[in-house]
C-alpha cells in the first residue's frame, strides 16, 4: 500500500494542479511563522531563492511531524526584483505602490519544491520565471484596481495570470506552472521516482 501524500500548502491553485494531474492526496496547510524564519536565517541565506527553499522546507518538516509515514510535498513561492524581497500587499494602496515599483522592468517568480518523509528531506527543486511589465500608464493602473478590487492582494504580485492580471505584461519567461507557484513537471518525475505517481 502506498502511503499517503499530503500537500503542506492551504493555496486552492496548488490543489487544483495536483488534482487536474490525477494525484491522490490531503491538503495540510503548515502551521509556521513565514517571516520569522525568513528573519532568522543568515543573512548569506536570505537571497530570494534561499528564502523560498528555506520556507517550503520548513513547511513539509512541520506537517511531516504531525503526519508519520507520509509523503509530504513543501512549496513556497518568493517574488523578487534584484535583492528585494516582496510580500502580498495589505491594502490596495500598497498593491499600487507595489505595481508602480514593477512598473516597467523585469521581476522574478522563484518557486521551491520539496518532498519529505518522516523528517527527511527525499527531494527538491527550485524554479525561476522572469516576468517582464509593461510600462502601463496611471490610467490602467487605477482601473486595474477598481476593476480587481481586494483580489489583488491575494498574489504577491498583485496579479493572477489567468485574469486581467496578463494584461500588466509584456513578456514571460518561465514555466507556467513555476508562475502559479508548484514546479509540477519535475514534482510528478520525483513523485513517480517513489512510486507514488502511477502515471
Amino acid at each position: 500500500m502506498v502511503p499517503p501524500l499530503i500537500l503542506a500548502s492551504g493555496s486552492k491553485t496548488r490543489q487544483a494542479l495536483l488534482k487536474n494531474a490525477g494525484l491522490q492526496f490531503t491538503a495540510a496547510p503548515a502551521d509556521v511563522d513565514e517571516r520569522a524564519i525568513e528573519e532568522g536565517l543568515p543573512s548569506d541565506e536570505r537571497d530570494p531563492v534561499s528564502v523560498a527553499k528555506h520556507l517550503a522546507l520548513a513547511k513539509a518538516m512541520e506537517v511531516s511531524q504531525r503526519n508519520p509515514g507520509a509523503y509530504v510535498i513543501g512549496c513556497d513561492q518568493t517574488m523578487s526584483l534584484g535583492d528585494r524581497i516582496f510580500h502580498k500587499a495589505s491594502s490596495r494602496d500598497e498593491a499600487r505602490q507595489t505595481l508602480k515599483t514593477l512598473r516597467g522592468k523585469a521581476h522574478f517568480l522563484n518557486s521551491a519544491v520539496c518532498l519529505v518523509r518522516d523528517g527527511d528531506l527525499l527531494w527538491s527543486e527550485m524554479s525561476r520565471a522572469c516576468m517582464q511589465v509593461r510600462d502601463f500608464s496611471d490610467a490602467f493602473l487605477d482601473g486595474y484596481l477598481k476593476r480587481n478590487g481586494d483580489s489583488v492582494l491575494s498574489s504577491v504580485g498583485c496579479y493572477q495570470l489567468e485574469g486581467e492580471g496578463i494584461q500588466l505584461f509584456d513578456a514571460i519567461a518561465g514555466d507556467y506552472f513555476t508562475i502559479l507557484g508548484l514546479p509540477l513537471l519535475p514534482l510528478l518525475a520525483a513523485l513517480r521516482d517513489y512510486g507514488i505517481n502511477h502515471a
